[in-house]
C-alpha cells in the first residue's frame, strides 16, 4: 500500500465501475452516475468546494500511463467537472458546475492510495462495499450511533448552527474582528441542551432564540470571540464534559440569558383542559408506546459520566416491554433513580445530604434545593417529599419493595404513575 500525489488528469472514472457494470468509456460512466444519482452527485461537489478538499483518497491501480479509480469514482467525478465543466452529460449540468468551478481553488494533484495487485484491490471493495461480513466488512453505524455523531459534532442536523449564529451577530454589529472557527463554534452547540442554555433552540429545521434576545445575543458574541481569538480551542470543547464545563464557566460569569417572562395568558393556553387530556389519552390509547419512558426527548446531556445512567434510560425507553418485562422495568427504575440522585448530590453538590441518609431522605433534601434554586415549584416539592411516606402508593418504599419483597405485584398502571411523577425530578439531577 502506498500513498500517491497524482495529477488529477491522470485518473480515469472507471468504465467498469461495480455501480454500473462495464461500459465502453469514462464519459459515459460519468454519464450513467448522473443519470442514476444527479443529486447525491451535486451535493457533493458543492461539499468538495465548500471544504476545497477530499476527505478519502482515491483507491486506484495502474493501467499504462494513467490510473483506473477503483473505488471513489464520484468524488474523482465531480473534481474532474469542477476542472473542465464541458465534460458534464447536460448543458444544465455544465453550467451548475461552471457556476461552483468559479468559487473552488483547483486541486491539480490529488493523493491517491495506489495498489498495483488488482486481487488486493477487489479484496478492499470487498470489505468496504459488501456489507458487515460478521464484522470482516465495515460496521455500519446504528441509529444511536449516527445521533451520537450529530450530538458529538453538530454535523448532519439539518440546519448550520455557525452560519445562524453567524447571521444573527452580524446584523447586530457583533461579530469578532477575527474569523470564527465555524466546525467548532457548531461542535460546542451541538445538542439542544446545550443550545437552549444559550438561548437558542433547533426545532423542526428551524433555528431560534428561545430566551432574552440582547442577552443571547451577547453571550453568543463572547463564544464566538472566545472561539475566533483561540481561547477556547477544540480541544476544549471535544466531549460532552468538556462543553458542559465552558457553559458552566460562562454561567459563573452571569453571562447565560434568563429565560422569558411567561404571562397569565401563556401560561393558561399551556395548561391543557380536562377535555384535551381525555383526547390525548384516547389517541395514547390507541398507539399505546410499549416502554416505561415516552418516545420524547428530555433534553439530557449525556456526558461520559452518565453512561450507565444512559443506558438504563435506552433500556426504560426503548428496549423494555412495560407489559412483558414489569420486574426488569421495576427493579431499573429504582436504580436510575439513586443513581440520579448521587449524580446530583455529587456535582450539584447538596451538601445537605449525609452518606448514611436513606434514598427517601435523600430525595426530599434534593428536591428542598431544587425548590430553593428555583428549578421546580412549591408543590411538586411537595410531591417528591410525599415520596418519603412508607404507606402511599407512590413513595420509595414502594421501590424499594420492588427490589426486595418477594410478595409484591407489579403492575403496569402503577409503574406509569411512578414515572409520571418521578420523570422531572430525575431528569433534573441527570442534568446538572
Amino acid at each position: 500500500m502506498a500513498y500517491h500525489k497524482l495529477a488529477l488528469s491522470s485518473l480515469i472514472v472507471n468504465p467498469a465501475n461495480d455501480r454500473h457494470g462495464e461500459l465502453d468509456s469514462e464519459a459515459a460512466a460519468i454519464a450513467h452516475l448522473f443519470a442514476t444519482q444527479e443529486g447525491h452527485m451535486r451535493n457533493l461537489a458543492k461539499d468538495i468546494v465548500l471544504q476545497n478538499e477530499v476527505f478519502e483518497p482515491p483507491l486506484v491501480y495502474p493501467e499504462g500511463d494513467k490510473y483506473v479509480v477503483a473505488d471513489g469514482n464520484r468524488r474523482t467525478t465531480c473534481l474532474k467537472l469542477l476542472t473542465n465543466p464541458r465534460q458534464a452529460p447536460t448543458v444544465e449540468l455544465q453550467e451548475f458546475f461552471a457556476e461552483l468551478k468559479s468559487k473552488w481553488s483547483a486541486l491539480e494533484y490529488i493523493e491517491c492510495r495506489v495498489e498495483h495487485d488488482l486481487d488486493r484491490v477487489d479484496e478492499i471493495l470487498f470489505r468496504r462495499h459488501t456489507g458487515v461480513q460478521k464484522g470482516i466488512g465495515q460496521s455500519n453505524w446504528t441509529d444511536r450511533m449516527q445521533n451520537n455523531f450529530v450530538t458529538r459534532t453538530g454535523k448532519g442536523n439539518g440546519v448550520h448552527i455557525a452560519d445562524e449564529i453567524e447571521k444573527r451577530l452580524q446584523a447586530a454589529g457583533l461579530l469578532p474582528s477575527k474569523k470564527i472557527p465555524r466546525a467548532n463554534l457548531s461542535r460546542l452547540l451541538s445538542s439542544e441542551p446545550l443550545r437552549n442554555r444559550v438561548g437558542i433552540s433547533i426545532k423542526k429545521g428551524q433555528f431560534e432564540i428561545i430566551r432574552n434576545e440582547e442577552q443571547t445575543l451577547s453571550v453568543l458574541r463572547r463564544i464566538a470571540d472566545d472561539l475566533a481569538f483561540k481561547r477556547v480551542v477544540l480541544g476544549d470543547i471535544w466531549d460532552t464534559d468538556s462543553k458542559s464545563r465552558y457553559i458552566d464557566s460562562l454561567n459563573r460569569e452571569g453571562l447565560l440569558p434568563a429565560e422569558q417572562a411567561t404571562t397569565k395568558s401563556e401560561k393558561k393556553s399551556k395548561t391543557p383542559d380536562i377535555s384535551a387530556k381525555a383526547k390525548s389519552a384516547r389517541a395514547t390509547k390507541q398507539v399505546r408506546w410499549p416502554h416505561l419512558i415516552p418516545n420524547v426527548k428530555h433534553d439530557v446531556v449525556w456526558g461520559a459520566h452518565l453512561q450507565r445512567h444512559r443506558e438504563i434510560w435506552e433500556e426504560l425507553q426503548f428496549r423494555l416491554n412495560i407489559d412483558v418485562h414489569l420486574n426488569a422495568i421495576s427493579v431499573l427504575l429504582r436504580v436510575l433513580l439513586e443513581l440520579s440522585i448521587d449524580n446530583f448530590v455529587e456535582r450539584a453538590p447538596c451538601t445537605t445530604v449525609h452518606e448514611n441518609d436513606k434514598l427517601a431522605t435523600k430525595a426530599g433534601k434534593v428536591a428542598d434545593q431544587l425548590f430553593a434554586e428555583g428549578s421546580i415549584n412549591k408543590k411538586y416539592q411537595g410531591a417528591i417529599r410525599k415520596l418519603q411516606q412508607g404507606d402511599g402508593l407512590l413513595s420509595i418504599d414502594t421501590l424499594n419493595r420492588y427490589v426486595h419483597s418477594p410478595n409484591f405485584n407489579v403492575s403496569p398502571e402503577h409503574l406509569r404513575m411512578l414515572w409520571n411523577t418521578l420523570s422531572e425530578f430525575i431528569t433534573l439531577c441527570l442534568r446538572v
